[in-house]
């Protein structure tokens, strides 16, 4: 899809300023220099295109008292379109990877706090041959938020995205009114003038009140941001690679900082270990080529001096989607 300057610069901005305000789409008009109804037109024909995914919010797992991990497994080549299958069925999984590796598939699982994961991991793979399952959840979160800069030459964070401090948050406090206003922010956003009026009329609420409670959900880190979800392939960064290092532990915060500090790195953890897995630093890593990736990778380990580390390349995208957390 042909994209001109307007759509890069929209693409842009509906990422990471995406206006909570009574009309958004006129407001994104303003700094873009047309109308709103133009902006509306653009975003439904870049939906339709595929080039953005939704537009809503990114909230954060272990405030609403979710349990997030990372989930590696092992699965025979001939099952694997089974596996997926059943995999992507799942409301808890959001994203989902064939990888380069003995353990090929890779997904990351949400689940509510009363269910035990590793059961549910079991229940999962039930349906299909699991010859290794194992989760991997995070330690500490150094950087999550993925931002694909539409004029540059790499991913880029936005300013406006906050940068976790390594501390994985606790629950939060939720009213009832909290509660509503988070299940209707998870439905599509109507591509309507005043989209958030829309919500706040099928919830009996006012504007204001609801913009306002939409204000409360991102000062408190329940809502880390609101914004669109891009499809980075059609984008045109068509490589992610998960790397993988073995880092001391005096080690870890230091060599996070810096991973974080990279714009080409959209996610950084640590991880729990296990007897299969002894990889405990984590980022995932996006560029236009493998041979980008690979580059920034072995530069950044030699400048960390961790030397140790493995590249996972996604082969296939099975699942990419936002989990709706259901409060």
């Amino acid at each position: 899809m042909y994209l001109d300057s307007i759509d890069k610069k929209l693409l842009n901005l509906v990422q990471a300023e995406f206006p909570l305000t009574s009309e958004p789409y006129s407001a994104l008009g303003q700094r873009l220099g047309i109308d709103g109804s133009e902006v509306i037109s653009r975003i439904k024909r870049l939906k339709e295109e595929g080039i953005i995914r939704q537009i809503g919010p990114v909230l954060e797992a272990r405030r609403l008292g979710y349990q997030p991990t990372l989930v590696a497994v092992r699965v025979e080549e001939s099952d694997l379109d089974r596996a997926e299958q059943l995999i992507s069925q799942h409301p808890g999984v959001s994203h989902g990877y064939e990888r380069n590796h003995h353990f090929n598939l890779w997904f990351t699982l949400a689940v509510p706090p009363e269910v035990d994961i590793m059961t549910e991991l079991k229940l999962l793979t039930s349906s299909f041959e699991a010859k290794v399952v194992f989760a991997l959840p995070a330690v500490k979160m150094f950087k999550i938020g993925v931002y694909f800069d539409m004029n540059g030459e790499c991913l880029s964070m936005a300013d406006t995205m906050k940068q976790p401090s390594g501390v994985l948050l606790q629950k939060a406090e939720l009213a009832q009114t909290d509660r509503l206003v988070i299940n209707e922010l998870q439905q599509e956003l109507p591509l309507v003038t005043m989209p958030f009026n829309t919500m706040a009329i099928r919830l009996g609420m006012n504007e204001e009140h609801f913009l306002a409670q939409c204000q409360s959900l991102l000062q408190r880190g329940i809502m880390r941001r609101f914004g669109a979800s891009i499809n980075h392939n059609r984008a045109g960064f068509k490589a992610n690679a998960m790397a993988c290092w073995i880092a001391p532990p005096d080690l870890v915060d230091v060599a996070s900082q810096k991973l974080a500090s990279l714009p080409e790195v959209s996610h950084c953890y640590e991880r729990q270990t296990n007897s299969l897995w002894q990889y405990n630093l984590f980022a995932i890593v996006h560029g236009h080529t493998r041979e980008a990736c690979q580059k920034i990778i072995s530069d950044v380990s030699h400048q960390i001096g961790l030397n140790d580390y493995i590249l996972l390349f996604s082969t296939k995208e099975f699942k990419k989607t936002r989990v709706k957390y259901l409060v």
